[in-house]
């Protein structure tokens, strides 16, 4: 089982997440790109224990502006760590914590908000997937 070392931008939090994401892509919902202060948000999503903090801990901020989204960062540095999705029962591991994961991203979702269109000929969601509670409606690129 492949096992892939993460950590915030001054190494205060350090993590790993063990075996295969349970999915990956690009988020374009105004809410990733307010928390990221970046036009897109590129996640890695995996089940809950494949996620085991090896360092700090107790650095850990946490903010839920709504149930559907908790998410995490160092209270050293700011930089960002990742998101818990209870609904889902997955965590989003911010691809860029986690340089040496094989980032292979499926899907845009929330593309209908999207401020940086990109052609690369994945699905562009309008929201999420039907499993994911979205409508399931695919924009054209």
């Amino acid at each position: 089982m492949a096992t892939y070392q993460g950590r915030c931008f001054c190494g205060a939090v350090q993590f790993t997440v063990s075996g295969e994401p349970a999915g990956m892509g690009y988020c374009h919902c105004e809410s990733c790109r307010s928390w990221s202060a970046g036009p897109v948000n590129a996640f890695t999503l995996w089940n809950p224990e494949a996620l085991k903090i090896t360092r700090g801990a107790d650095a850990i901020g946490s903010y839920a502006k709504t149930p559907r989204s908790e998410r995490k960062w160092c209270k050293a540095c700011g930089g960002h760590l990742f998101t818990n999705h209870p609904q889902w029962n997955l965590v989003d591991v911010y691809a860029a914590s986690i340089p040496d994961v094989p980032y292979k991203p499926g899907v845009h979702v929330h593309y209908q908000e999207t401020k940086l269109p990109m052609h690369d000929g994945l699905p562009k969601m309008k929201d999420l997937p039907k499993e994911m509670g979205g409508s399931g409606v695919t924009l054209a690129e």
